[in-house]
């Protein structure tokens, strides 16, 4: 089938196309719980999961970025019973991430939901780890004798110093949400963080993979994949977000050719 492209169908569809083994990585946030309006479409979850197994390579990875509504005073729990539908399909939770989100709505009588869950889906042993690493401190005291230093505000420090090191960073990523560069993307109602899909491409694939977004949305994994010198392939249902995220990929497309 033709690569970097986004079909305008359903993605039980695209992947009927696709053969075993096909898929390297797929990074996708899908509609959950009704808490927004996609122009009315909705999505058959278990099939869907399947069809993702059937055509993921071995060692391939599936990132399904995913929440919960509260309903009746009680969260819905959707995230937890698609990771275990996941897991009864073959495939290994890798990793449990956590996306911290900078704009929490407002829950009222509970501490403010300010994540999402993003798992960490493979198909046996992953074929590939790209460590995102930061600087590494450490924290030493001008005194020995002493664990703590009290500076004159009353506050203790032992002083943090770079060692010049790096370490792996953890699993709880911090996105500032609604931020972009592309103001176009904001036509869609709920739109995947750019920094989010770009650390999951570069962490969970290599340069000519091919990255798959089931819920292509406004083309943000595409658009990803497509600067880290990745193939991709984006089903969308709804033409009307098809279409916007054509416009937003059309400028990278004319740039560089096939990888």
């Amino acid at each position: 089938m033709e690569l970097n492209k986004i079909y305008n169908e359903s993605n039980l569809d695209t992947m009927a196309k696709m053969p075993d083994c096909f898929i390297d990585l797929t990074v996708t946030s899908p509609p959950y719980d009704n808490l927004r309006n996609y122009n009315g479409y909705q999505f058959e979850f278990e099939k869907v999961a399947k069809e993702l197994f059937r055509t993921t390579k071995e060692g391939g990875i599936v990132v399904w970025v995913v929440g919960d509504a509260t309903i009746d005073g009680s969260e819905s729990g959707t995230s937890f019973k698609q990771a275990l539908y996941f897991m009864e399909c073959g495939f290994r939770l890798h990793d449990t991430m956590i996306y911290q989100t900078g704009k929490p709505p407002l829950t009222h009588n509970r501490y403010e939901q300010e994540f999402e869950y993003m798992f960490v889906f493979s198909k046996g042993k992953p074929k590939c780890f790209n460590a995102i690493r930061s600087i590494k401190n450490h924290f030493e005291t001008t005194n020995r004798n002493k664990k703590w230093r009290r500076e004159k505000d009353g506050t203790h420090d032992m002083g943090r110093v770079n060692t010049g090191t790096t370490k792996i960073i953890g699993n709880v990523w911090y996105i500032e949400s609604g931020v972009f560069d592309d103001k176009k993307c904001y036509e869609h109602p709920a739109v995947f963080p750019e920094a989010l899909a770009q650390k999951h491409i570069y962490s969970w694939s290599n340069e000519g993979d091919l990255i798959y977004d089931p819920f292509g949305g406004s083309g943000t994994t595409a658009k990803m994949a497509h600067l880290q010198k990745r193939n991709w392939i984006l089903s969308e249902i709804s033409e009307e977000y098809c279409k916007l995220a054509e416009k937003r990929i059309a400028p990278y497309l004319a740039q560089t050719k096939l990888f």
